[in-house]
């Protein structure tokens, strides 16, 4: 069958996309399933990396970090080069890649080799993220099948999402840590075989010549603001921290001229001058933002508060993460009736009726927190379902590749702020309010005072009674932090609803892009 790769001309419909066009969708979820699972399976496997690698303490940081960052700062440059070579041809080889580090990092004879490892595992992750929706956007041009097929790559990240910590907590239960990295092989061995049948090929018809310079701002201008962000989250406002977050923006400022001075940029920002793309664009940011933001909080409650084991945890939260599946499909359907405005608009006010929700769960039960996170994947499912679906038609369909990055470094932009600026103001008001008992050495006040997980450490190592006191302060510290983020939460969601009313209005349900 022929497949669409063109936007309609005004007063045309666009064609159906057939069976194969679907079955092609199945093939990209592989690696969009594969890339959501490594996002948390990771962390479940850090006590037994520390003790077979035995890392230092920045080295296990850098073990966490090293992908998300690598994976941020290459995804403009990956989707401009998807545009340019092919989709289909940076998807093979971002997946040949992946699987290979993969196997290799699971050997790893050192902490510095996995670090290594893990780098690697962000460049072909960047590989393969923009290519996945760029794709969509090329094989479903009519609107409600797009707009379906969206909601279906948004589920799968919500699914990978949950399958991550159980998935990781069964392996590590079974097998060595490495195992964890294995999961990739039988995850992309098959679209190896199935992508070069299925899914076609596409490119930018016209594209640009290939602009080092370029791709060395983007890249010098995302890895020292997240890098910036992260280290502020935990080191607070340093002299190097705040030079890290100047040196990116301003290399980010010069990245953004030189594309406004070229004839063939490489992200032809002037897309940003559609406020449909750009409301797009931030409620895609803020709505993971406040997804992650929650998740950092409430899993720490549930495991060290409530004291759930991480699996059980895990499971509390698989309702939630059901419920964002459901959400995003029948956003879908939704979009048809509804202005995309009021959807994403809803889909946020959804996310601070489940942060209000944790505010007002003064116990912290369990069953709040369910019910909370359950309102909130509701509102998250909704709001990333109709904002990557108006970024992508925003965009003229030889730039989905770029448009596509600019959808996924926001995904991880807001990732990286949910969890820095409300985990800084979680680790702020637990400094507040924790009681560190008298006697205590300095270092051991610092790290009881530090964290929850630092101050239960620090309990066990203190007599009876004063490590009972400690304790009772320490979570009351904690879940008081939490209302104020909670509240935050709020404030942020409800501005951000206004922010989409207003940036969204131009954007007509059921209709095409927006802006072309």
């Amino acid at each position: 069958m022929a497949f669409i790769l063109d936007t309609p001309t005004p007063g045309t419909t666009a064609a159906r996309a057939g069976a194969r066009a679907w079955i092609a969708l199945a093939v990209l979820m592989l690696p969009v399933l594969l890339i959501s699972v490594d996002n948390t399976v990771l962390s479940f496997a850090v006590p037994s990396i520390s003790l077979a690698l035995v890392p230092s303490a920045a080295e296990l940081l850098w073990i966490i970090d090293v992908y998300p960052l690598v994976l941020a700062a290459l995804l403009v440059p990956m989707g401009s080069l998807a545009d340019r070579f092919g989709r289909r041809r940076l998807l093979l080889l971002g997946s040949t890649g992946f699987a290979l580090v993969s196997v290799a990092a699971a050997f790893a004879p050192s902490a510095g080799a996995l670090i290594g490892y893990r780098a690697l595992l962000g460049v072909f992750g960047a590989m393969l993220m923009p290519s996945t929706l760029s794709l969509i956007r090329n094989l479903f041009a009519h609107q409600d099948q797009r707009r379906t097929a969206i909601a279906i790559w948004a589920a799968c990240f919500s699914g990978g999402a949950a399958l991550g910590p159980i998935v990781g907590g069964f392996l590590l239960e079974h097998f060595w840590w490495g195992a964890v990295f294995l999961l990739s092989v039988p995850v992309l061995v098959p679209l190896l075989v199935l992508a070069p049948i299925f899914v076609p090929a596409s490119k930018d018809p016209a594209p640009g010549k290939i602009d080092p310079l370029s791709i060395v701002l983007s890249f010098g201008a995302m890895v020292p603001v997240i890098y910036g962000i992260k280290e502020i989250a935990q080191t607070g406002m340093t002299f190097a921290n705040v030079a890290c977050l100047i040196v990116g923006v301003s290399l980010g400022a010069l990245f953004v001229r030189r594309q406004l001075q070229r004839a063939e940029p490489m992200l032809d920002v002037r897309l940003f001058h559609n406020p449909v793309f750009t409301g797009g664009v931030l409620a895609n940011l803020l709505s993971i933002f406040s997804l992650v933001g929650f998740l950092y909080f409430i899993t720490q409650h549930l495991q060290l508060v409530v004291g759930l084991s991480p699996t059980t945890a895990a499971y509390v939260l698989v309702p939630g993460l059901v419920i964002s599946i459901v959400t995003g499909l029948l956003a879908a359907s939704l979009a048809k009736y509804l202005r995309p405005s009021r959807l994403v608009a809803g889909g946020l006010l959804l996310n601070a009726v489940g942060f209000l929700i944790v505010w007002l769960n003064n116990d912290g039960s369990v069953a709040g927190i369910i019910i909370a996170f359950a309102v909130l994947g509701a509102g998250v499912g909704i709001a990333e379902t109709i904002s990557n679906d108006l970024i992508l038609s925003a965009a003229p369909p030889a730039k989905a590749g770029a448009a596509s990055a600019i959808s996924e470094t926001a995904y991880e932009v807001g990732s990286v702020l949910g969890t820095a600026l409300l985990g800084s103001v979680l680790a702020a008001a637990y400094r507040m309010n924790v009681v560190i008992p008298g006697g205590l050495s300095g270092a051991d006040r610092h790290t009881a005072g530090q964290t929850l997980g630092g101050a239960i450490d620090m309990a066990g190592k203190l007599p009876a009674a004063q490590g009972s006191a400690l304790l009772d302060s320490a979570k009351h510290a904690f879940d008081s932090g939490s209302g104020v983020v909670a509240m935050v939460g709020v404030v942020l969601m409800l501005g951000a609803a206004a922010m989409c009313l207003w940036t969204l209005r131009s954007a007509e349900s059921g209709t095409g892009a927006a802006g072309h």
